[in-house]
């Protein structure tokens, strides 16, 4: 199912929590919303829910207007980060909940259950209790419980914040794995930038309520929209070297190194900028090469087969990925250039992409 919605905005009181939201989600696809805690992730998906009411703006879920309906109108299947399971119920009973409510006969809400517990790898825990499952157990419950009536939409909200780092990980190859399997459109809401990257078709980063871009992971990561992107995505984070252009050159904030590169063509002299730089875009050059920056080693960090390198470059500390065969010393000042992908210049006072 393709989810609309158009110049969606929430306010509760003064504050506005989502401002003049607009986006298509593509049939079959699983969308990460992501984001820092407080940018509207979530209130998005409440709206998505029917949860929460819009203060304007309309939600689409193909050709149907949906903005006023109530949530048990819509058709979507709701997955949370506390899976909030009855207790009192076995998995199978708990599976088979909202097919109760909706006056299934039983032989099929157990047929129904039963298929929906194998397709998330539960089917043979169908005779326990919620308290007899592990975290990770429990979330696959939930996420049975909100397929088994058959979605039009899935909407998972934080679902893996409660697991530890390794049953995260194995989780989140879950979930990926069971959309794939059932073809539901899905939303998953997360402020993990690793989780949205490994198993998202499209991701929809946020900030203050405001959509900053909506890509593909891999296209987020090359080619970021704004400075907020490029910082946002990437571990380590992007390098930002602040500087000024002079006809065509970079000067550092010290104005200690003026380097002429040619990523600056067309860049108005006395333009303010960010030279930001991915860590595994820096490239060691010989003595004299053009399009390169002077650059002081101040430690070198060796962790298996990856030698991290800091520097600075005209006060500015940096960190880049350089070859152990490199031999580079602390101390050792060194010509580094730049690879194609993964180097960008942003305005610095509005954080616009220039280059």
């Amino acid at each position: 199912m393709q989810v609309k919605l158009k110049d969606i905005t929430k306010k509760f009181g003064s504050f506005t929590a989502v401002n003049t939201f607009s986006v298509t989600l593509e049939d079959g696809e699983m969308i990460c919303l992501l984001g820092p805690s407080g940018c509207g992730k979530s209130t998005i998906l409440n709206m998505l829910s029917g949860i929460l009411p819009v203060t304007s703006g309309e939600i689409w879920f193909d050709d149907d207007n949906v903005t006023k309906d109530p949530p048990e109108e819509r058709g979507i299947g709701l997955v949370f980060q506390n899976y909030a399971l009855y207790p009192h119920m076995t998995v199978l009973e708990n599976i088979c909940f909202p097919l109760e409510i909706k006056k299934i006969p039983k032989e099929e809400r157990i047929r129904r259950a039963t298929e929906m517990a194998k397709i998330v790898h539960v089917d043979q825990l169908l005779n326990r209790k919620p308290k007899e499952l592990s975290g990770g157990q429990q979330q696959r419950v939930a996420i049975a419980r909100a397929l088994v009536k058959q979605p039009r939409l899935l909407l998972l909200d934080e679902p893996l914040s409660n697991l530890d780092a390794r049953l995260r990980l194995e989780m989140r190859e879950e979930i990926r794995r069971i959309q794939l399997e059932t073809g539901v459109t899905a939303i998953f809401v997360t402020h993990d930038q690793e989780e949205a990257m490994a198993i998202s078709d499209h991701i929809v980063l946020m900030k203050d309520g405001v959509m900053q871009q909506y890509d593909k992971p891999q296209d987020l990561y090359d080619s970021p929209a704004n400075q907020f992107v490029a910082d946002f995505l990437g571990n380590p984070p992007i390098n930002n070297l602040p500087g000024t252009v002079k006809n065509g050159e970079f000067v550092t904030e010290d104005g200690s190194v003026y380097a002429r590169l040619s990523i600056l063509d067309g860049i108005p002299s006395g333009k303010k900028i960010n030279l930001s730089v991915r860590s595994e875009s820096f490239v060691p050059m010989p003595d004299g090469a053009p399009d390169t920056v002077p650059c002081v080693c101040t430690g070198v960090y060796t962790m298996g087969k990856d030698e991290t390198a800091s520097f600075t470059l005209g006060g500015t500390p940096f960190h880049a990925y350089i070859d152990q065969e490199q031999g580079l010393k602390e101390g050792q000042t060194i010509r580094l250039g730049f690879k194609k992908r993964g180097v960008f210049v942003f305005d610095r006072e509005s954080g616009v992409r220039l280059k």
